[in-house]
């Protein structure tokens, strides 16, 4: 059975209320609003005293889409039958995490760059080009899957399409994270085995031969893996929800959204807060190795 059969012949529940077949929590909407602003203005504020322009698109915009999406919801907790509202959620929250996925991506290139080039398969700026541009992809995919699927259920007609659309969108975004994921492994694996895939003039050697990671970097790294676990999650489970149909068990069930959704995406975008690269790559130097730390605080004193 094809997708577009399971969405075709998927009918609503006598009982279902609205278009979500759920009436949206009115707390945990206004907890999810609170908590998205906040990030935001953290972001905001963070990419202005760093000077990092590239946040504010990236999470700054997603934090954006997630506060409307939520406002949204807050929206229909009070009218679940309204479609606008639904519609607005619909879009935002499923878009919302694109741009969260591309800061990582620019913020591995950045790591890259400054440990060791020549241990990535790809140049450092096409983590940047490459990935960027098939989020952006993606981006457009799901916001067009999103319109057309709240049009059809603003019409009455079957919202298939827009579902299957939604679908590739949300795949597609799955599939980059996995590359992206390989090519990170590949290349801290090459960088603890000193195995260069080309040769790059860097300045900074440790003692054995390598390019050592700073424990303050290693944090970030850490942290990168986590936000990154936290989206493919989340993808995962709008992918399954999709899969159901719009009146499966898991897309009626509000619970999995508030969850492997909403949760998802706040703790992956409070970690880019709390472990924001202006701040981590600020405190020392990530090539540098401790011996060599230690030498320079000597030097100081």
């Amino acid at each position: 059975m094809t997708l577009a059969s399971v969405f075709a012949t998927s009918n609503p529940p006598k009982n279902h209320v609205g278009p979500y077949n759920y009436v949206p929590t009115e707390w945990i909407s206004i907890l999810f609003v609170v908590l998205y602003s906040i990030s935001t203005v953290l972001h905001l504020g963070q990419a202005l005293k760093f000077r990092l322009w590239w946040m504010l698109p990236t999470a700054t915009f997603a934090g954006v889409l997630e506060v409307l999406g939520w406002s949204a919801r807050l929206w229909s907790s009070h009218s679940p039958k309204l479609l606008t509202p639904y519609e607005m959620q619909l879009v935002g929250t499923i878009i919302a995490p694109t741009p969260l996925v591309a800061a990582n991506f620019i913020i591995l290139g950045k790591i890259i760059n400054q440990v060791g080039p020549q241990f990535s398969r790809l140049p450092p700026k096409l983590y940047t080009i490459i990935f960027c541009c098939f989020d952006v992809i993606c981006l457009i995919i799901q916001a067009l899957g999103g319109a057309t699927a709240a049009r059809a259920v603003s019409q009455g007609t079957g919202a298939a399409m827009g579902a299957n659309i939604m679908l590739g969108g949300i795949a597609a975004q799955l599939f980059a994270i996995v590359v992206y994921v390989a090519l990170a492994a590949e290349f801290f694996l090459r960088l603890k085995l000193d195995a260069p895939f080309r040769h790059v003039e860097q300045p900074r050697i440790s003692e054995k031969g390598q390019h050592a990671v700073s424990k303050n970097l290693r944090i970030l790294l850490c942290a990168m893996a986590f936000c990154t676990l936290c989206i493919f999650i989340r993808s995962i489970y709008r992918t399954v929800e999709l899969a159901g149909g719009w009146f499966g068990p898991v897309i009626t069930t509000e619970r999995y959204f508030d969850w492997l959704d909403g949760a998802m995406v706040t703790l992956a975008i409070y970690t880019l807060n709390f472990f924001h690269p202006g701040v981590w790559f600020n405190k020392d130097d990530p090539t540098a190795h401790p011996s060599q730390e230690a030498a320079d605080e000597e030097a100081a004193t």
